[in-house]
């Protein structure tokens, strides 16, 4: 493992950090090396006096199945979906001892700042976390969506070229956001207040995942992003529609193009098994992803079949004549009303826990596939050198056998720039496989504890909405048999 180094303090911290960084080996590319450093560094004012709030979308009827599997979405986020933290034990085993370090964000309060098409959304971003580098333990921050697109961008700007494996921010959509600036109230829209809602849960299992990584949760940009108490400048080229959208857009086109028409001569046979792995795990997320799609919609269809069985047994047990008989059918209409909640409680559970976490795993995929890219695009970086420098040589050679002294000096200059760039690729490409290796070690170890909790999380849901049905229907089977 390599040596732990103590980021440079953003805010005039003098403190020591006696921990290792554990991906300072990694050293970035020379070829592009430029860092950008944030131009306000103030000190992070009062911060913001965090407390819970109550999401849109939760049912003030909603049983306890659902305040457990959706606890993120009540309180604006937390540990209750793993992938959304550091979480778990190991988190709260830091909190408690303070042997290992944890940062844990939540993204909370979603609200509409101003009207029309010149509003947006902000969010009330609060960090917990026992870093050293940090200036406090726990505040609190306002941030818009665009700031969280900017910071993201500048993370891939400046570490993606040296192997880093930057999670993906949510996208920009341009037909959700147009229906909050145009709508009045977020809550009197359904279909705009779940939009939010699944917007704050991926930017706070993007934080987190971003906190996650010691490089990450060092950078400069980062820790302003967290802890300045003050407005950001504004970040540009975040929209979808915009000329630099659409800038992006055409690169990556030229990006699949290359990827399609330039084959690397895969020399790293870890490399070769890692790639087939990560296409045959991405093809088989997508698989999941689309059957959890299908098991939430038909566990919302038997949510409003429910619903509409229980109105039909209450209007039925209104015209009953027979007394215990429609006492009989009013408490079914009752307890189907009941189990009607708890399967609606159990399809959000079902897509908060394994459809979008599924889905944020699509996407990180798509991010190690970007990495393994820059690989790609440095080993061509550096044939490219050989190349040239071969026909440098060549037209020394040709100089030296013409007889022309006078092109064999400039030809000797030339060929020493390019053994020189030949050098520094072939070190660059070493260095960046060496950084992804690492990378990916990592990343194999989150995904395995994001999934085992996953699993784990979806089956005691399980386990509670199907106790919770047993308990409704054992309590109506006396007045089924009471009929007479």
């Amino acid at each position: 493992m390599a040596d732990f180094r103590e980021p440079p303090p953003l805010f005039n911290d003098d403190r020591e950090d006696e921990n290792d960084d554990l991906f300072s080996s990694a050293v970035q590319s020379p070829v592009s090396d430029k860092t950008a450093t944030p131009e306000d560094q103030r000190p992070s004012e009062d911060p913001l006096t965090p407390h819970n709030s109550t999401a849109s979308l939760t049912p003030a009827d909603t049983p306890d199945l659902f305040e457990s599997a959706q606890g993120p979405i009540a309180e604006g986020g937390g540990p209750d979906l793993p992938p959304a933290s550091d979480g778990g034990d190991d988190k709260h085993q830091a909190e408690g001892d303070g042997t290992e370090e944890y940062i844990q964000i939540t993204v909370s309060d979603p609200q509409k700042i101003g009207e029309g098409m010149s509003s947006y959304m902000a969010y009330k971003v609060t960090t917990k976390t026992n870093v050293s580098y940090f200036r406090k333990k726990h505040w609190s921050v306002m941030r818009r969506f665009s700031d969280f697109l900017g910071l993201h961008r500048k993370l891939v700007e400046k570490h993606l070229h040296s192997g880093r494996i930057i999670p993906p921010a949510p996208e920009k959509s341009a037909i959700g956001t147009t229906k909050i600036k145009l709508g009045s109230d977020k809550n009197a829209d359904p279909g705009s207040a779940e939009f939010i809602e699944r917007r704050r849960a991926s930017l706070e299992r993007y934080m987190n995942r971003t906190g996650a990584h010691p490089t990450l949760r060092a950078d400069p940009d980062f820790r302003e992003f967290i802890e300045l108490d003050a407005e950001l400048p504004r970040a540009t080229q975040t929209s979808a529609l915009s000329s630099a959208g659409v800038l992006r857009l055409f690169n990556r086109v030229g990006e699949t193009v290359n990827k399609m028409t330039f084959k690397m001569d895969e020399s790293d046979q870890w490399f070769e098994e890692k790639t087939q792995q990560i296409e045959s795990l991405d093809a088989q997320l997508r698989k999941l992803h689309a059957a959890m799609e299908g098991l939430v919609s038909y566990r919302r269809e038997l949510a409003i079949s429910t619903a509409s069985f229980a109105k039909a047994t209450a209007v039925l047990s209104s015209v009953e004549e027979h007394s215990s008989l429609s006492r009989a059918l009013h408490q079914l209409s009752e307890s189907t009303e009941r189990t009607h909640t708890i399967h609606h409680a159990q399809a959000d559970a079902d897509f908060y826990v394994l459809s979008e976490n599924t889905k944020d795993y699509i996407h990180l995929i798509q991010s190690v596939k970007d990495v393994f890219h820059e690989r790609v695009k440095t080993f061509q970086t550096w044939q490219h050198a050989q190349i040239t420098l071969a026909k440098k040589r060549e037209a020394k050679a040709k100089a030296e056998l013409a007889g022309r002294m006078d092109k064999v000096q400039q030809a000797q200059e030339e060929v020493a720039e390019w053994e020189g760039k030949v050098e520094r690729s072939q070190e660059e490409f070493e260095r960046i496989s060496r950084a992804i290796k690492k990378e990916m070690e990592q990343f194999d170890v989150m995904r395995l504890k994001d999934f085992r909790d996953m699993v784990v999380k979806y089956l005691e849901d399980l386990m509670t909405s199907q106790q919770q049905i047993i308990k409704v229907w054992e309590t109506f089977i006396p007045e089924a048999k009471a009929i007479s």
